[in-house]
């Protein structure tokens, strides 16, 4: 599908934007695809009329939520393989801001309607492909990545880690999760202490599940 091109907003209006969108992924974190969109309307501190006039439908303000997460985790990546000397502590810190997004659970998103052949999203999806790919190239030449891991699999653990559990036993479950990330990352590193089954995991493997 190609884009439709859009038109310049004001600068007031492209805030709004912003704000809507914002408010929409923390909503959509909280309470999955079915978020009121009077909910995040008042969250993001505007009218009904302001946010439909942005996004035609809650497909619509889905597909931008995704790109949203999308540049984000792509501009996470990108800084810290400029930022950080040490390419191993770059993995880290991405993948620890990775976590921050609540990555896990937004995936069921793209289950539920986005269109994931969109050419902006395909443009999104490899620009952060290629910004993880470079920091566990980086890493795997450093020596400090074991050889026998890929993309895939660091992409499992930190969807499994931040996607919600169900009930209410759990709700302070979230601050556990950059502890175990990092028993995750330690299990990374090079030399590998065990050997693991099946093989390394692409985003070919997750994209045909």
């Amino acid at each position: 599908m190609a884009a439709v091109p859009q038109p310049r907003l004001r600068a007031d209006a492209l805030r709004n934007r912003e704000r809507i969108i914002s408010a929409a992924r923390e909503a959509l974190v909280e309470h999955g695809a079915e978020s009121s969109l009077d909910e995040i309307a008042r969250r993001a501190g505007v009218g009904n009329a302001t946010l439909y006039r942005h996004f035609a439908d809650r497909r619509e303000l889905i597909h931008h939520v995704t790109l949203s997460v999308m540049a984000r985790l792509a501009d996470r990546a990108e800084t810290a393989r400029a930022e950080e000397p040490d390419a191993f502590l770059a993995l880290r810190r991405f993948v620890h801001a990775a976590a921050d997004e609540r990555i896990g659970a937004l995936c069921p998103l793209l289950a539920e309607g986005v269109d994931k052949s969109h050419v902006e999203h395909v443009a999104a999806r490899e620009r952060l492909d290629q910004g993880i790919e470079a920091l566990m190239a980086a890493a795997r030449e450093a020596g400090q990545l074991r050889a026998d891991i890929s993309v895939g699999d660091l992409m499992v653990a930190i969807t499994q880690l931040t996607r919600p559990l169900p009930g209410t036993g759990c709700m302070d479950f979230d601050q556990f999760v950059h502890r175990h990330l990092q028993i995750f990352l330690d299990g990374l590193m090079a030399p590998a202490r065990s050997q693991l089954p099946g093989a390394a995991v692409t985003l070919e493997d997750l994209r045909q599940k």
